[in-house]
């Protein structure tokens, strides 16, 4: 049993409520939870007498991960414990932790407890990006007590979080928001004069709170950023009521600056994809630095070289294939930040290889042919002659075995209709 299990409890310390916030920070971070009573939504798993919550409340978490879509309450339930409990608090951002950080950390919180009997709890926020090797070096620190790991996810954690750190883990779902808990969030935003709206002495339409609150998708995020640009619009009309025309702009805005980041995420990896076309291993590793700092899931790097080194390269390089698989296994197994070697090493490969897209031709030529003249039957000599009955019906009747007349042999393989089409040709033919 492990050693924090056996010893005395401790009575839990008392909540008082968060700092808050420099005025400067967004409303969404200033106007954070307090206290669990603070908290709006997510009562499934946070009401009086829960699991959760009496286990925040008493300072006796064990290990869970919060599962739920962005704007639900996962960082804010974390910020929540690290006040409330007596254990020491650290947190480790997935996207840019290794290996080492959490063997150190793990390693860190056996000491402590060894020391001094205090518990360790780590963490991670956005755990779905460490690859099975990072959440592995959790296990040991889980399994002897050492650690109590908190992560947080808006993946499904059955698919992205390996099982024995599932299986030792309570699993909580936080759900979307509602239209009434994001308008709640708002009206205690407006209200709130020390870390809110309050003191601009605004008011805002029912239509535009709802609009807010649509708009969001369950979001508090979203909610509260886009009403704070819908005050900051108001009020420079000179107006102290916030309309639904301030939420509309305000969110149209937001979906462009969105729809910018997107861009920038597709520009990005066009031009990574670009550069490596045009055979500039340079350029190829400068965007590759770019989307690494970024913050770009690099299994999404590793699959768009995976496309290149069939579609840009083929048959022209047919290793090329090998180095990109080989570059996105290792993303899953090292994990970053070690792994951006291996992402830079098939970049560069990727850039200097020869280039030929006669492998999309073909099959491009192939697909149409399904699509414009049809399937084709399967010949009867090419049918399936193994099981009983096959030779009643003639299957493989006239099929020529190649070993044994000396490998090649003339016969007919395409599909019935097809005859003669020919898809695989190499650069400077056409096809058919």
């Amino acid at each position: 049993m492990p050693a924090q299990r056996r010893r005395p409890s401790k009575p839990a310390p008392q909540q008082e409520p968060l700092a808050p916030l420099p005025p400067g920070a967004p409303l969404a971070a200033r106007m954070r939870p307090r206290t669990l009573d603070e908290f709006v939504g997510q009562t499934h798993i946070l009401e009086t007498n829960s699991v959760l919550r009496s286990a925040i409340e008493e300072d006796r978490l064990r290990s869970v991960l919060l599962f739920g879509p962005a704007g639900t309450g996962k960082t804010s339930l974390a910020h929540l414990i690290a006040h409330a409990t007596s254990a020491a608090f650290v947190q480790l951002s997935a996207v840019t932790a290794g290996v080492a950080d959490v063997r150190r950390f793990v390693e860190e919180g056996r000491e402590r407890l060894a020391a001094t009997g205090r518990r360790t709890i780590l963490f991670v926020d956005e755990v779905h990006r460490f690859s099975k090797t990072q959440q592995d070096g959790l296990l040991p620190g889980v399994e002897s007590g050492a650690i109590v790991f908190i992560g947080a996810t808006t993946e499904n954690p059955f698919f992205s979080i390996v099982s024995p750190l599932l299986s030792r883990s309570l699993l909580f779902r936080l759900e979307k928001l509602t239209g009434d808990e994001l308008a709640e969030i708002i009206a205690r935003a407006l209200a709130d004069d020390e870390r809110g709206l309050g003191h601009r002495g605004l008011t805002i339409d029912d239509a535009a709170a709802a609009f807010l609150a649509a708009k969001a998708e369950g979001d508090a995020r979203i909610a509260l950023n886009g009403l704070e640009a819908a005050a900051d619009r108001a009020q420079a009309d000179g107006r102290k009521t916030i309309t639904v025309e301030d939420a509309a702009d305000v969110v149209r805005q937001r979906l462009v600056r969105y729809d910018r980041a997107g861009d920038q995420h597709y520009d990005a990896i066009s031009a990574f994809i670009k550069s490596m076309r045009g055979s500039d291993p340079d350029a190829s590793l400068a965007w590759l630095a770019r989307m690494i700092k970024a913050g770009e899931d690099p299994r999404f790097i590793a699959r768009r070289m995976l496309i290149f080194a069939s579609e840009d390269i083929g048959e022209a390089d047919p290793q090329s294939l090998v180095i990109a698989t080989a570059a996105a296994q290792a993303v899953q197994i090292v994990g970053m930040p070690e792994a951006q070697l291996n992402l830079a090493h098939a970049a560069v490969h990727l850039a200097n290889a020869p280039k030929s897209n006669a492998v999309i031709r073909s099959i491009e030529a192939a697909l149409a042919d399904v699509e414009q003249i049809g399937q084709g039957g399967v010949p009867v000599h090419l049918r399936d002659a193994h099981y009983p009955g096959a030779s009643t019906l003639g299957h493989g009747a006239g099929y020529k075995y190649p070993p044994a007349h000396g490998g090649d042999v003339e016969q007919e393989y395409m599909p019935e209709g097809l005859e003669g089409r020919r898809y695989w040709r190499p650069d400077g033919e056409e096809s058919s």
